[in-house]
């Protein structure tokens, strides 16, 4: 069962879930840092660019962490490990409407299979990723950012496994 506290910094409250009981708590930033646990990283992966999402230290928000050229995702990935803790990575699979593999898909499973090879001590899901980057052009127009910022590929990329893992750990949460 998950606990609620709030926890203040530069003047905001911000509410903060954990795994602990249902008891409200100020919750210090030394004592935040000993509640995280490792975090979830998404990627949406392209022929050119990729989209990297993760989660924040409790699990419970989803983040845009970066678009890196393809190529070089395995080296991003490596360097970013040595910092940080990954408990699982994902996927964004590509697929039809009639849940036929797309064009994109052969690519994607054969980089899942190369991530699994480098990094064979964190799971590898592939999740349904249809809609996402059209997801996230509706979400650029509906937080008013202007035609010259949508149009910037890189950032629909970054959204798009931003929110492909904010769906996944909703449905988690769901469990």
């Amino acid at each position: 069962m998950r606990g609620s506290g709030y926890k203040i910094r530069d003047g905001f409250m911000i509410f903060v879930v954990c795994l602990l009981p249902r008891i409200p708590y100020l919750i210090s930033d030394s004592q935040l840092s000993t509640l995280s646990m490792p975090r979830i990283l998404a990627i949406d992966y392209g022929l050119k660019r990729t989209g990297i999402a993760v989660t924040d230290p409790l699990q419970i928000i989803a983040t845009g962490l970066a678009t890196v050229e393809s190529y070089k995702l395995i080296l991003f990935l490596k360097e970013y490990f040595k910092k940080e803790t990954v408990e699982l990575i994902l996927i964004g699979e590509p697929k039809n409407l009639d849940d036929s593999d797309t064009h994109a898909t052969p690519l994607v499973k054969q980089i899942a299979e190369k991530i699994k090879t480098e990094f064979p001590l964190v799971p590898v899901k592939m999740v349904d990723e249809r809609f996402t980057s059209k997801m996230a052009s509706r979400a650029m127009i509906d937080m008013g950012m202007k035609k010259k910022q949508r149009q910037n590929k890189s950032l629909i990329d970054e959204i798009a496994a931003t929110m492909m893992l904010q769906e996944y750990l909703e449905r988690a949460d769901d469990r």
